[in-house]
Parts: C-alpha cells; sequence; structure tokens
C-alpha cells in the first residue's frame, strides 16, 4: 500500500518533523494520482458493498489534525464513492454542557457504527488528550478530588492509557479502528486561513481564536508526537500523512481505507439452502409470467456456475432476457448451437429486408424518372404550337 511509509503501528515511534509535508518526496505527479485516486473510488465502491452485506466487523476511522488541515473536504472526496447508508459521519466538536457532564467517552460510544459500518470521525476522543493537555483543562473539569489531585502529566498519561485499551477493547469486539493524522506545514496552514478570511464564501471557516491555537503549533505537534506514539499498535495504528497537497492527501486516505477494508475479508453471506429453495419458487413464479415453465428454470439452475451465481455462457441462454432466442418456439432450451444458427438466420433476415428497401427505393426512383420524362414531352409539344418559350420544371 502507497501510505505504508506513513504507518506508526508501535514499532516505531512518531517523530513529525522528519515526516513531509507535501508530496515532493513521493516522486508523484497530480495527474497520474488524480487517475489512481478515481481507481480507488471505483474500488471502494465495491469493497463496501460486500462489507455491509457482511456485516461482521465495524470500521472506525479517526481523523485528527490541526485548523485549516482540509478534513471536511478530505471527507466530502475520499468518501464520495460508498454508499450513504453504510457511512456515519460525527463531528466532535467543542464538548456540550451535557457531554461535559458524563465521562469524555460517552459521546463516542453513541457514535459508535453498527457492524458492516464505516464511522468517520472529524475530531475525536484524542481531543480530550491533545487539547487537554495543551491548554491544561484538568482543573476545569468537574471531577472528585481524588481525581483532580492527581498531577496533570497522572491526568494525561491515564487517558492515554484509557485511550489505548478502549480501541483494544473495541478491536477486541470485531471493530477496526484506524487513526489518520493530517501532517499540515505551518506555511500552508497560514495561507489557508489568508484564503478564509479573503473569501466571502468562506469566512464562516475562520474565527479569530484560530491564531491563538496557531501560537501553540509547535506544543501541539510535540504533543501528537508523544500521543500517537504511546497509541500506536497494530490493531488501531496511525497514519501521519502530507496535507499541504489536498489531492495526494485525498488518495493516500483511500489507499488506507481500502488497505483496512481487503483486512475484514468481506463476502456476500451465504444464504440457507432454505432460503435459497425459496428464491428458486419466487424466480419459477416470475419467469412462469413470460411463459416459461418450471421444468426450463430448473435446467437453467443446473447450468449455473457452482459458488459465483453466475451462468456458463457455454451451457445455456439467459431465461432472464426478454428476447426470442432464449427459448424455442415449442418451449425448449435453446443450446450454443442453436442459438448460434438463429442469429444466422436473424442477419439472414435483416440482410434480405435491406435487399428489399434497396429495390424499393430504385423502382421509386425510375417512376420519378419516368414521370418527369412525360411532362417535359407534353410541355415541348405546346410550345412548338404557341411558337413561344416556357420553363421546364419537375413536377415532384
Amino acid at each position: 500500500m502507497k501510505a505504508d511509509k506513513y504507518r506508526i503501528d508501535g514499532t516505531r515511534k512518531c517523530h513529525l518533523e522528519e515526516l513531509p509535508t507535501d508530496s515532493s518526496m513521493d516522486d508523484v505527479t497530480k495527474a497520474g494520482i488524480l487517475g489512481k485516486f478515481e481507481k480507488n473510488l471505483a474500488e471502494m465502491s465495491e469493497l463496501q458493498n460486500r462489507f455491509y452485506a457482511c456485516k461482521k466487523e465495524g470500521i472506525i476511522l479517526v481523523l485528527q489534525a490541526l485548523d485549516a488541515a482540509g478534513k471536511d473536504s478530505l471527507i466530502r472526496h475520499a468518501v464520495s464513492g460508498m454508499n450513504p447508508q453504510g457511512v456515519r459521519v460525527t463531528c466532535f466538536k467543542r464538548p456540550s454542557e451535557e457531554e461535559l457532564s458524563h465521562d469524555y467517552l460517552w459521546r463516542v460510544n453513541k457514535a459508535l457504527p453498527a457492524r458492516g459500518e464505516i464511522a468517520v470521525f472529524n475530531r475525536s476522543y484524542y481531543e480530550d488528550v491533545i487539547t487537554a493537555k495543551v491548554l491544561h483543562l484538568k482543573d476545569t473539569y468537574q471531577m472528585s478530588e481524588r481525581i483532580l489531585s492527581q498531577s496533570e502529566e497522572d491526568f494525561i498519561d491515564r487517558r492515554i492509557r484509557q485511550v489505548k485499551n478502549y480501541e483494544q477493547y473495541l478491536y477486541e469486539n470485531s471493530y477496526r479502528v484506524v487513526k489518520v493524522f493530517l501532517h499540515v506545514s505551518k506555511d500552508e496552514q497560514r495561507e489557508r486561513f489568508l484564503e478564509r478570511i479573503d473569501r466571502e464564501d468562506k469566512n464562516w471557516k475562520f474565527e479569530s481564536g484560530d491564531l491563538d491555537t496557531r501560537e501553540k503549533f509547535d506544543e501541539y505537534m510535540k504533543t501528537f508526537d508523544e500521543v500517537i506514539s504511546k497509541t500506536a499498535s497494530k490493531e488501531a495504528p496511525w497514519y501521519a500523512i502530507p496535507a499541504d497537497d489536498k489531492w495526494y492527501t485525498r488518495y493516500l486516505l483511500t489507499e488506507i481505507l481500502l488497505d483496512v477494508m481487503k483486512a475484514t475479508k468481506p463476502s456476500y453471506p451465504e444464504m440457507p439452502a432454505q432460503e435459497k429453495e425459496k428464491l428458486l419458487q419466487c424466480k419459477t413464479t416470475l419467469l412462469s409470467e413470460k411463459g416459461i415453465s418450471p421444468d426450463l428454470v430448473e435446467k437453467e439452475e443446473a447450468t449455473k456456475i457452482s459458488g459465483t451465481g453466475k451462468p456458463d455462457p457455454a451451457k445455456y441462454i439467459d431465461l432472464n432476457k426478454n428476447g426470442r432466442n432464449d427459448y424455442t418456439e415449442s418451449g425448449g432450451l435453446k443450446t450454443p448451437a442453436g442459438a448460434a444458427k438463429q442469429k444466422k438466420e436473424d442477419g439472414k433476415h435483416s440482410k434480405d429486408k435491406e435487399e428489399k428497401q434497396d429495390k424499393g427505393n430504385r423502382k421509386a426512383k425510375k417512376d420519378k424518372k419516368n414521370r418527369n420524362e412525360k411532362k417535359n414531352k407534353k410541355d415541348r409539344k405546346g410550345k412548338d404550337a404557341a411558337g413561344g418559350y416556357e420553363k421546364i420544371t419537375d413536377i415532384d
């Protein structure tokens, strides 16, 4: 997978300052990546259909980043090829008063997907670790003294342990958690902030408080380094992908999603034999409306390729088609040889029809010519008798 170089799974520590923020180090072109991106979307759509039908695992995609890293547009583009019925997007903003009155995972539990679904978390419970540490929020919580009396370092370390245990708990309950940090540079963040200020259609995305957060840019990066390193595992890995080039970020995310969906090995559920019999009964009923007898349906079913449900073209002609080539006038199923003969006869019939039409066109043209000649001859006689001149015209 192309995003493997950005994977952090507990085998190494995270050092964001050593990782690229754009595509320049990966020897790629925008045109080439956009083509691969479209192919990935198509593959994701097919995989998601099987994943949704299988319903054995759930996927939780966690997106974390600093402001203006492109989370919203990334979600909009990267999941555009999937069925929205099987995707749930939750944006975890600043906790409400009600949410603060519960444990910090309370609102997360409500957003967990059903198995077969994909949940996308735009920010997540990691805000209750990262932001809590950078902004020193411990003493603002309404908690007992036995909790608040501990040092801030111990408080954050406990949350890191809780988060890691929580993700392991989810994995052991048939969920896969994959976490993505959008690694945007400080210079690119500045340019995107300026764009939000200059463009009226983007003013709503900017808050003056964003600059307060920007002043702590380096501190946030250092904290992400620590938290990513301590919470990364093979069961719940992190990916710190470059975010300066949005087209490349979107492509990398599709690679990550494809990888995790393939890891679940999704397959369409196998129907019990009793239910399959009911399907055949329903099919027989529907095809009887087309005048096809039950014994022909049984013959068609006997030609199915085992395990795929697909017909073997060398053995039968599809009864679901409306064409007259599906069965003979006597009601018997045509063989491939018979179908080929019918195709040849149809070709001959079409050729005869074209020749007949050409013959008719030639006759009509000849009749028109004869009529014109007769009219011209009559007009010449009239001119000689009158001693004058008349213009000769066609009658058609």
